[in-house]
This record gives structure tokens, C-alpha cells and sequence, in this order.
């Protein structure tokens, strides 16, 4: 089987994103593994190759332009912008960065629904110059779901120890309890099952969480848990989903990072992510399911403080890579 095209979004000039781009190209697993094209800036990658010193040189290709036998030593670059050493300075992110960020992640959705390329995998983006550039978007998986037309998609950071999909998205932590809807509840709990069992783990077992400390105590603390979730995981049983609870957040991680859960539906942002970047701190992997592409992401930020230093670890990206890869595999098998 020919090795799936990645499409490699570059993410923000002035954060991290393009030194653990190339650590990770430098990587002979993913090379072996797939066929990565980054979208980016030329300057700004060259800046990365001479500051992480690594044994690779950028060529720049049209199209999907990277060949079915990878030869070593390259990277190849779609250059999608010409930044001046101003826009990309280290820590300072800028209104054209921003502006190109916006045309890297797009260029590859075209490519993952033109069939061009198999899966995207993108580096961290500066929300604020994203939206300075005009693109009023509060992450990544918003702006996605508008350019491919999902109108039901759910976040899940991924390591191989624990999975974590969330109800809720970035959120005030006030305007949450409002947003847990049985409906959207229900859509996460079958969106989650229908991507786990297509990808990584056939029949998953879902636990989904309460909203309140220990389920509400009996509606002392909150009623959300009988009024919304515990109907949502019954509905979500009747359709032959394995899923189970409300179950209180604070016992249930233990269980689930030992492995008697296939992954965890959340109720909101932190819920999920102080647990599952406890344990995947350098190597969790941001998922968006529900797309009709796939896409993947380091699950971390620019890093600022990191940035120019070529000490910022390239965990997260190998495995972001690896498991889109790894997904496309297994989407050209079915």
C-alpha cells in the first residue's frame, strides 16, 4: 500500500510549531510511516532547520508534489506565504502570521477533501493573531468544522494510556451548565463511539461523565445528572452504545487510565485535559472527531518562552503525525 500523504500545517511562525516540525521529520518512523507535506512558510522553516540543526534540507513543491519513495534528508514544503523577519519574530505574534496560519490549515482541509492528501496534522496556533488577522474563530476545531461542513464534531486528546472527549469545548465555566444539553450529550456519547470503534478500538467501552462533584449528591449539588446525562447514556445504551454513567470525575480516571474504559466523554474543557495531560503531558494528540477528514494536532501550545531555543520536545507532534498515519491506514483498508 502507498504510504498516505500527511498534510503538515506549520502553525504559528513565532511559537514551536516549526522546530517540532522538523524534529519530527527528522524522525525515521514517520518517514517510514507516511509521506509528510508541510504548508508554511519558507523562512520560517529554514529559521527551524538552522536552529535544531538537523540533518534535513526544505524543498519546495506545487501540488501534493512529494514523491511515493521519500529520499532522505528532505523536507517538503508547499510555501503558502513570504513573511519578513518582523511577522515570524520569536514570541511576538503577528496580524499577517495570523493571516497565514488561517491559509495553511485551509489549503490542507482542500487537500484532505480533494482526496490529495490522506489525513492533516497541524502545530499550535496563536488564537489572538488568528483573530487580529479578522478570522474570529476560539480554536482550531471551530474553524474546521466551518471549512468542511460538520455540524456535529467533538474534541478528543488522545495518549495511550487515556482518551478524553469533551461536551463542551472552550467555554466560560459559567455558560457550561447551560451547554449541557441531553442533545449534545447524546451527539458526543455517539460521535465518540462511532470514531473509537472505526480507529482505534472495535466495540469501545464509553464512561461519560457527571457534571457536579459526585453526581450531584442527589440534586443537592446540581440536578444536571438525572435531568440530562443519565437520559442521554440511557438513550445512548438503547442504540447499542457501551456506555455507562453519570460517574463522578474524581474516581473515575483512576479506572479509566488502567484500562477498563475505552475513552471518557467530559462534560467540560478542564474535566478532560488536567487528567489527560497528566498523564500525555509531551506525547497527547488532539483529535477532532466527527470531521469528514481526519485531523490531528499536538496537544500543546505556541510555547513562546521555548521558541528559538530548539529545546521544545517533539513528542506530541511524532505522535499527532503517527496517529494520523496510522488513521488513514486503517480509513484505506475499510
Amino acid at each position: 500500500m502507498e504510504k498516505p500523504l500527511i498534510a503538515i500545517t506549520m502553525g504559528d511562525p513565532s511559537g514551536v510549531g516549526p522546530e517540532v516540525i522538523v524534529k519530527a521529520l527528522a524522525n525515521p518512523e514517520i518517514r517510514g510511516l507516511c509521506r509528510p507535506l508541510v504548508l508554511g512558510d519558507p523562512a520560517a522553516m529554514e529559521r527551524a532547520l538552522n536552529i535544531t540543526g538537523a540533518p534535513l534540507r526544505l524543498e519546495l513543491v506545487a501540488g501534493r508534489g512529494v514523491p511515493v519513495d521519500l529520499p532522505d534528508g528532505v523536507i517538503y514544503l508547499r510555501s503558502l506565504s513570504n513573511l519578513s523577519d518582523a511577522d515570524i519574530e520569536f514570541g511576538r505574534p503577528s496580524r499577517e502570521a495570523g493571516d497565514a496560519v488561517f491559509r495553511y490549515i485551509k489549503e490542507a482541509v482542500s487537500l484532505c477533501l480533494a482526496g490529495e492528501a490522506s489525513a492533516m496534522a497541524t502545530a499550535p496556533i496563536s488564537k489572538e493573531a488568528l483573530n487580529r488577522a479578522g478570522h474570529k474563530y476560539p480554536g482550531h476545531t471551530e474553524l474546521l468544522a466551518e471549512l468542511t461542513g460538520a455540524g456535529d464534531f467533538v474534541m478528543m486528546l488522545a495518549g495511550d494510556r487515556l482518551r478524553v472527549s469533551l461536551v463542551t469545548i472552550h467555554e466560560a465555566l459559567a455558560a457550561v451548565p447551560g451547554l449541557v444539553t441531553f442533545d449534545r450529550v447524546l451527539s458526543t456519547i455517539r460521535i465518540t463511539n462511532r470514531d473509537i470503534n472505526r480507529y482505534f478500538k472495535k466495540n469501545p467501552r464509553l464512561a461519560v461523565l457527571a457534571l457536579n462533584p459526585h453526581c450531584g449528591e442527589g440534586g443537592l449539588f446540581g440536578t444536571e445528572e438525572e435531568c440530562v446525562i443519565k437520559p442521554a447514556v440511557d438513550a445512548a445504551r438503547k442504540e447499542g452504545i457501551d456506555a455507562v454513567g453519570p460517574l463522578s470525575a474524581d474516581t473515575l480516571f483512576h479506572f479509566a487510565a488502567n484500562g477498563e474504559y475505552d475513552a471518557v466523554v467530559c462534560m467540560y474543557h478542564d474535566q478532560g485535559l488536567i487528567p489527560l495531560k497528566l498523564l500525555h503531558f509531551d506525547d497527547g494528540v488532539n483529535v477532532t472527531l466527527g470531521l469528514p477528514i481526519i485531523r490531528t494536532s499536538v496537544d500543546h501550545g505556541t510555547a513562546y518562552n521555548l521558541a528559538g531555543t530548539g529545546t521544545a520536545s517533539a513528542a506530541s507532534m511524532i505522535a499527532a503525525i503517527r496517529m494520523a498515519a496510522r488513521m488513514a491506514i486503517i480509513k484505506a483498508e475499510d
